[in-house]
């Protein structure tokens, strides 16, 4: 099983803590093991105009998948949780993002890895910190707490609570 891969959970439509919960519990459902959890922060919209705030967290997972296969699942379960194509950085249901897959550098189209603008996201390297303070970004050689520490955010980020799987 691949180890060290982590991903984003983000959501502003709805019962923002069910669809988070559904999530995971659809990530478990598809070959993915989740080792480890952030807590759930609340945070305020970057881009898309005006929207409600959102609900995000990391999760860090095992899989047998390969990063593609993995991608191609994340956006099944978008799918199958109601998230249709809309506005850049707009409202949505459920957002999944594939942050790191190991140490692999992979730049194509349709998957970039590791996920091109994590570092300047205060509402991804948060959670993040929390689960994977110490993992070392394979381009940047920062760690996420580096990346945390060193960043100037916009977006306020408020720490809710574990998810309670």
């Amino acid at each position: 099983m691949a180890k060290n891969i982590y991903l984003s959970l983000g959501t502003n439509i709805g019962d923002r803590w069910k669809n988070l919960k559904t999530a995971v519990e659809l990530l478990q459902k598809a070959k993915v093991k989740v080792i480890n959890s952030s807590a759930v922060y609340e945070t305020s919209p970057v881009g898309g105009g005006v929207q409600d705030n959102f609900y995000n967290m990391c999760l860090e997972i095992e899989t047998d998948l390969v990063p593609e296969l993995l991608l191609d699942t994340l956006k099944h379960i978008e799918t199958e949780m109601g998230r249709t194509k809309g506005e850049r950085n707009g409202p949505r249901i459920i957002d999944i993002d594939l942050l790191f897959y190991d140490n692999i550098i992979i730049i194509r189209a349709e998957l970039m890895l590791p996920h091109p603008r994590l570092w300047e996201r205060r509402f991804v390297l948060e959670p993040l910190a929390e689960i994977a303070g110490a993992f070392r970004h394979p381009v940047l050689n920062k760690t996420v707490k580096e990346m945390l520490g060193n960043g100037t955010f916009n977006e306020k980020v408020i720490y809710i609570g574990a998810l309670d799987k």
